[in-house]
């Protein structure tokens, strides 16, 4: 089995900001937009050397997404940055009605998703974005799982034409993809290969699916590991051909089971394949105030819980 580890953690919020700054300086068309949140965005290198291609919208993130509409049409490509819960939530409207309706050329990039901004509380914490902005035509979503992961859809995003909405976090995560990464919108990546189940996992909890693979090989079960960080368009062919092997699956996802990665597969598995599936994911919650680590314990968004799905799904084989 191939067992991966890290020796860095850094926040995927910080790979934007470098994906970000590197788009500066090799795409003049891309602009920036933020609603006063410049440093958790780390937008700060962008904003230094291409001052003029930076807008401060302050707190009006319906403005923000307005502008951001209207700056396609002259052929810019901007970039808007305010944490998840108001990059969706706030502005739900203004996305539908000004960029997915008419296909705008708008990279909706939003920090702070989950529960992983901790102690800011339940009300920035965001657990139904996901859901929110896949269900919006034509709309791209990407949750990726680490900084070189987050860094690379970033600049790809850059050359894709529609609404794009990439969801990223707060805290400091392991780095276990390469930075020479070639990211490709809607093509999953098989970290390990497995026979006994698949664990599709997706942003922060592909790090939890590979640690919880390792104690499930200790205990004989062989699991595949998959990373989702295109929710839309997802890649169907990755799911399918991985438990046409396995014959059941667990959904691991730092979001509510409504609406979100699982209720995506659960549709790909009706379709063509039912097969076992078992849900890593809050259940129909809010969050609360707490750290991080706290949080996903309480709510059973770690490997511990993706273990007991596991050991769940494969009894209904």
């Amino acid at each position: 089995m191939k067992t991966y580890t890290y020796t860095e953690k850094k926040d995927t919020r910080s790979g934007f900001g470098a994906g970000l700054a590197e788009l500066g300086r090799t795409n003049p068309n891309v602009v920036a937009l933020c609603a006063d949140l410049i440093g958790s965005l780390k937008m700060n290198e962008f904003i230094e050397e291409n001052p003029d291609r930076f807008f401060q919208i302050g707190i009006a993130e319906a403005n923000m997404m307005g502008i951001a509409a209207g700056l396609t049409i002259g052929g810019k490509i901007p970039f808007t940055g305010t944490f998840a819960n108001f990059s969706t939530g706030r502005v739900y409207d203004q996305i539908r009605q000004s960029i997915a309706y008419s296909g705008k050329n708008v990279k909706i990039c939003a920090s702070h998703a989950g529960l992983t901004l901790g102690e800011d509380g339940a009300t920035h914490q965001i657990l139904e974005d996901i859901g929110l902005m896949k269900m919006l035509p034509g709309m791209v979503v990407i949750n990726p799982c680490d900084y070189n992961q987050t860094k690379a859809a970033t600049i790809a995003i850059a050359d894709y034409d529609g609404p794009v909405y990439l969801r990223f976090g707060r805290p400091s995560v392991p780095i276990f993809t390469p930075a020479d990464q070639k990211f490709e919108i809607g093509k999953a990546i098989k970290f390990t290969e497995g026979t006994d189940v698949t664990i599709v996992a997706t942003g922060h909890l592909v790090w939890e699916a590979l640690e919880a693979s390792k104690v499930l090989n200790e205990a004989g079960i062989s699991a595949e590991v998959i990373d989702i960080h295109t929710i839309k368009p997802l890649d169907d062919k990755a799911i399918l051909d991985s438990v046409a092997k396995t014959g059941c699956i667990v959904t691991a996802e730092e979001h509510n089971h409504l609406g979100g990665l699982g209720e995506s597969v659960a549709r790909v598995l009706a379709q063509h394949n039912p097969t076992p599936q078992e849900f890593v994911a809050t259940n129909d919650t809010f969050g609360e105030s707490g750290t991080p680590a706290q949080l996903m314990d309480k709510y059973g968004l770690n490997s511990d819980a993706i273990v007991k799905a596991v050991n769940n799904v494969i009894k209904r084989k």
